[in-house]
């Protein structure tokens, strides 16, 4: 990729986007932003990318928005273009976005963690909302995203105070999946996105799609629609295909036990 604050990598049906201001801790200049809008627009117009890492260079995974460039004023607004381009890039991409959070991860950056499917951390991640200290609310669904995966008590804790977190805390707080190795973060990122890859392309995207539609609906209309969808996927696909899709599964849970 020719811009220099983002890197691109792709292998397979996987793409790493490493976010690459390492100096500022990655923060998210309007540069930044729309190197990831576009880049989540193109890996979603190719065909052949089917989930997406995004990780930081350096210490941190992303501090938030830029604050030099926010003080210049001008065009590095919170309510710019490019923060609305990236947030719904990230919404539109239709497979899943998995988060490896290498370091710090503040505010904005917090946000960008939340906006990905599977947050894994390495040991050195941290993370902090300081929006109620900086002076500005939140508009990427932090207050709305952070109590409905901690619970309210946590989220109000963390984003009344904007004190720091640290992966371990975040684990038990149901924030991360999992814990890793620092240096293990990004290979195990990529096997796991490799193991989503892997998957049937149409179900994978539609199954993220069910999942982040019912969690916008009381629990009945949620379970209707999923009933609804089912069967249609079931009409869509034949028995035989998924006997034999079956016995593929059955028969690598058998060699992984080996």
């Amino acid at each position: 990729m020719a811009d220099s604050v983002l890197r691109e990598e792709r292998e397979g049906a996987v793409a790493v986007l490493t976010l690459n201001r390492p100096d500022s801790m990655n923060a998210l200049s309007r540069e930044l932003r729309d190197a990831l809008a576009r880049a989540f627009r193109s890996l979603e117009s190719d065909g052949e990318i089917r989930v997406v890492v995004v990780t930081g260079e350096g210490r941190a995974f992303c501090a938030g928005y830029d604050l030099k460039e926010l003080a210049a004023g001008g065009e590095g607004s919170t309510a710019d273009s490019a923060a609305s381009d990236l947030e719904e890039a990230m919404a539109a991409f239709s497979g899943p976005i998995v988060g490896a959070v290498n370091g710090h991860a503040i505010t904005g950056g917090f946000e960008l963690a939340l906006a990905c499917d599977v947050l894994i951390a390495s040991e050195r991640a941290r993370f902090a909302d300081t929006h109620a200290r900086v002076g500005i609310l939140p508009g990427w669904g932090l207050s709305q995203i952070l109590p409905r995966l901690i619970g309210v008590s946590r989220a109000k804790e963390i984003s009344f105070s904007g004190n720091f977190i640290d992966a371990d805390q975040a684990l038990a707080w149901g924030l991360v999946n999992r814990v890793v190795p620092h240096e293990e973060l990004l290979p195990h990122c990529r096997d796991l996105a490799g193991d989503m890859a892997s998957c049937i392309p149409e179900v994978l995207r539609s199954y993220k799609r069910l999942i982040d539609e019912g969690l916008r609906m009381p629990l009945g209309p949620a379970l209707a629609m999923e009933k609804e969808r089912a069967i249609a996927s079931a009409a869509a696909t034949g028995a035989g295909d998924v006997a034999s899709r079956r016995g593929d599964v059955l028969a690598r849970g058998r060699s992984e036990d080996r």
